[in-house]
C-alpha cells in the first residue's frame, strides 16, 4: 500500500480525490433513488427503469460534449454543469411527485445525465502533471477507479437510509447538494484552473472515436455497461419481490465494495499485462453476472454479488 500513501502525500492530491469522490456520490445515489422513488409514485418498475435508463443514456451521450466544453473553456465550466445537473435531479423529484408522464420524466433524466460534470475525467488527465512518476500515475488510476466504487458503496447506503427514515426522494436532494459542493471544491483546488488553448482536432466528425484503438476499447465496454445497468435495476426488483426492498441498497453497496477491493489489489500488483488484464476482466464481468439469476434469497444474492463485483474496478483502471 506504500504507493497509495505516496500518492496521497503529493501536493493537492488528497483534497482533489476527496472533492471528486464527494462530487461523484450522486452516481451511486441517483440510479437507485430514482428507481425506488418512481416505483413508489407510479407503481411500475417499467416506468422507473425507463427513467433510470434515460439517466444513464444521457450520461453516456453527454460525457463527450461536456468534456469538449471543459477542453475549450477550462475546468471552470464544471460549475455550470454541476448546477444544471442538480436542477434536473430536483426537477425529477418535483415532476415525479406531481404525477408527470414517464416520457417527461425520461426527458428530464436524459438532461440530468448529460449535464453531469466530468470532474473525474479532468483529474485523470492531470495525473502525469500532478505526480510526475510513472509508477505513481499507474497507482493513481487504480486508486481513482477504486474510489469510484466508494460512491457506489456509500450512495446506495445513503439511499437506503433515507428510504427508511424519510423516503427515497430525499436522497435526490442530497445528491443535488453533493454534486454542487464537490465540484466547487474541485474547481477551487485544481492547480492552474484556467482556459487553455487547444489545436483544432484533425480526426473529423468522430473525434477520438476515429482511432481504431479507441473504438476497440469503447466497444468492448458495452457488455460490461449492459451488465452494470441491468444489475442496478434487477437487484431492487429482486428484493422487493421478496418483500425486503430496503435490502437493495445494502446488496448494491456490497457489490461495489467488492469492486473497490479488486481495484486496490490491482493497483499494488506489478505493472505488467495491462492489455491481458483488461481483456480478462471485460470477459469475467458479464460471466460473473450470470449466476445472479440463480439467487433465491438475500444471503445467496450477497455472496454472488461479491464475486460479480471483483472485476469491475480492475477493468476500469486497466482501460484508463
Amino acid at each position: 500500500m506504500g504507493v497509495y500513501s505516496r500518492i496521497l502525500r503529493s501536493p493537492k492530491v488528497a483534497v482533489l480525490l476527496a472533492a471528486t469522490t464527494l462530487g461523484r456520490l450522486p452516481f451511486g445515489i441517483n440510479g437507485l433513488a430514482v428507481l425506488l422513488f418512481l416505483r413508489e409514485q407510479t407503481g411500475s418498475f417499467a416506468v422507473a427503469g425507463l427513467v433510470v435508463g434515460a439517466l444513464a443514456l444521457g450520461s453516456a451521450a453527454g460525457a463527450p460534449l461536456a468534456a469538449r466544453m471543459v477542453d475549450r473553456r477550462g475546468p471552470a465550466m464544471l460549475m455550470p454543469l454541476a448546477l444544471s445537473h442538480a436542477a434536473a435531479v430536483l426537477a425529477i423529484w418535483a415532476l415525479g411527485s406531481a404525477g408527470a408522464p414517464g416520457v417527461v420524466l425520461a426527458a428530464v433524466a436524459l438532461l440530468a445525465g448529460a449535464s453531469f460534470p466530468p470532474s473525474g475525467s479532468v483529474l485523470r488527465t492531470r495525473w502525469p502533471e500532478l505526480l510526475r512518476d510513472e509508477a505513481l500515475v499507474r497507482g493513481a488510476y487504480a486508486l481513482d477507479s477504486a474510489l469510484i466504487e466508494v460512491s457506489f458503496v456509500a450512495g446506495p447506503l445513503i439511499t437506503a437510509a433515507t428510504m427508511a427514515f424519510a423516503g427515497p426522494q430525499v436522497a435526490l436532494g442530497i445528491a443535488a447538494v453533493l454534486v454542487v459542493v464537490g465540484t466547487a471544491l474541485f474547481v477551487l483546488e485544481l492547480p492552474d484552473c484556467r482556459v487553455e488553448e487547444h489545436e483544432p482536432g484533425r480526426a473529423g466528425l468522430l473525434g477520438a472515436f476515429g482511432d481504431p484503438a479507441i473504438r476497440a476499447i469503447a466497444l468492448t465496454t458495452l457488455p460490461a455497461g449492459f451488465c452494470i445497468g441491468t444489475v442496478e435495476v434487477a437487484i431492487p426488483a429482486f428484493t422487493e419481490e421478496l418483500g425486503e426492498a430496503e435490502l437493495a441498497g445494502i446488496l448494491l453497496a456490497l457489490w461495489s465494495a467488492s469492486s473497490l477491493v479488486g481495484g486496490l489489489l490491482f493497483g499494488i500488483r506489478r505493472p505488467r499485462g495491462l492489455v491481458e488484464t483488461y481483456l480478462a476482466t471485460a470477459i469475467l464481468l458479464p460471466l460473473g453476472c450470470l449466476p445472479l439469476l440463480t439467487a433465491s434469497s438475500p444471503a445467496a444474492m450477497a455472496g454472488l454479488v461479491v464475486l460479480a463485483g471483483l472485476p469491475i474496478a480492475p477493468m476500469i483502471a486497466s482501460r484508463n
